[in-house]
């Protein structure tokens, strides 16, 4: 509808398409899509799609996201029989000539559906400031807060239900960048508990719909001389807060929620964990339109008894990605959707005094399953001790790109903060166009 109602106004000729891009910018983004004035060339910077736009090959994005430094010896690229390999076993998968670490079984069953990436390097080498820039591709800075790729496809693409959220996040990693410099309506929800559904989003006991409704018209009067006051854009965005959540309460795909819609079978398939209902529940959420889920698993900063933990962490991981791979695959959804599997950084090659590892973004790995990568594929080499990148080396914002680029976003358009810094998706990152199929 909001789309017909644009095309018909540039059609008409009420508004120019100049002042319309300016004003959907403003209105809509909370931020200057054309530069600090409307000059032609900042407008034809807009009107010009990006060289680096493509056909999505995805419509959707779960991203799994490995809290703490996923070690990558013991997962997506193991060195069996070297020092630096410690005890940890490879074994084959379903594609030819890919093995992956004994930690990941029914992975190593779905791997003919992805791409693992070898090469990753960043140069943050700190928790905080590592998942700051795999989620932003952007370092951490005190002035400014940049958004995460799920507030990105908001802006530029919109979300697949109109009464869903458009970007959710399950698990309680408070570090999140959320929606950064873009208004508020652009934040994911944040569910700490995916067993738990939604609270708070079914009025009391007792008040029937009309006194609901009429208690929203008292809120609406009251509150209306302050936002014709104030005409900022938090002021709007609070207020669009409440008819989102207003909207969402009434959606009946509000169930999406309510994972005890699935089998028992299939809910201990995933696993009884939070990270593995939490892969049930993006599922669920993805079918229904909501286009970017993330889901994390924390406790992978393995600097003590790496070879006890890690198994254990990599169980949860295996049975939920593994299971939602196939899930996706059966359900039609896979070729759609792109599951993501990242890190901030990977563990030292050297095993220390405490049988663990420790912080290392020099060298390590990531996975991307369905949504058009190529199945069955490796990127990018480390060396035989997985010290080095020695082929086809990747950074932070080179794989964020990747993402975009699957999702057909602009990845050269630039955009305004509100203190009229430009940024774009990636950070100059380059897609790996190689990846795809």
């Amino acid at each position: 509808m909001k789309h017909e109602l644009a095309s018909k106004l540039l059609r008409s000729g009420d508004i120019s398409r100049r002042d319309f891009a300016a004003k959907t910018a403003s209105s809509l983004l909370g931020v200057g899509l054309l530069g600090h004035s409307l000059s032609s060339r900042s407008f034809a910077a807009f009107e010009q799609s990006s060289k680096l736009r493509q056909a999505a090959t995805a419509k959707n994005v779960i991203y799994l996201y490995m809290s703490g430094g996923q070690t990558h010896l013991d997962t997506w690229d193991p060195k069996p029989g070297t020092e630096t390999g410690g005890p940890t076993k490879a074994i084959r998968t379903s594609a030819d000539g890919v093995q992956l670490a004994e930690n990941l079984p029914l992975t190593a069953k779905q791997m003919h559906h992805g791409t693992i990436f070898r090469s990753l390097s960043s140069t943050q080498g700190a928790h905080e400031q590592g998942n700051y820039m795999m989620h932003t591709s952007y370092e951490l800075r005190g002035t400014i807060r940049h958004p995460g790729m799920g507030a990105w496809l908001n802006v530029f693409q919109g979300g697949g239900n109109s009464t869903l959220p458009k970007y959710v996040y399950v698990g309680n990693d408070s570090r999140h960048p959320g929606a950064g410099f873009f208004p508020a309506a652009q934040s994911p929800l944040f569910v700490n508990n995916p067993e738990s559904g939604l609270k708070n989003v079914k009025p009391p006991s007792g008040l029937t719909q009309e006194k609901f409704d009429a208690r929203l018209r008292l809120a609406a009067d009251l509150d209306a001389d302050f936002r014709s006051t104030f005409p900022h854009r938090n002021v709007k965005a609070y207020a669009d807060m409440y008819d989102d959540a207003i909207a969402m309460m009434r959606s009946e795909d509000l169930k999406a929620f309510e994972l005890t819609e699935e089998s028992a079978d299939l809910r201990a398939a995933y696993g009884r964990t939070p990270f593995g209902q939490g892969c049930l529940l993006a599922r669920r959420l993805v079918e229904r339109g909501v286009r970017f889920v993330e889901v994390s698993l924390g406790g992978w900063d393995t600097h003590n008894a790496n070879f006890v933990r890690v198994p254990e962490l990599c169980e949860t991981l295996d049975r939920g990605l593994a299971t939602l791979i196939d899930d996706l695959h059966q359900r039609g959804l896979l070729e759609e959707t792109l599951v993501v599997v990242a890190t901030e950084f990977g563990r030292t090659p050297d095993i220390n005094q405490n049988v663990g590892r420790d912080h290392y973004p020099k060298a390590f790995s990531a996975a991307m399953f369905g949504g058009g990568v190529r199945g069955g594929h490796v990127h990018g080499q480390t060396d035989a001790e997985g010290r080095e990148v020695v082929a086809d080396k990747v950074k932070i914002q080179d794989f964020n790109a990747t993402i975009a680029f699957a999702l057909g976003l602009p990845l050269d358009q630039v955009v305004y903060s509100p203190s009229k810094r430009p940024f774009t998706i990636a950070d100059k990152g380059q897609p790996l166009t190689s990846v795809f199929a």
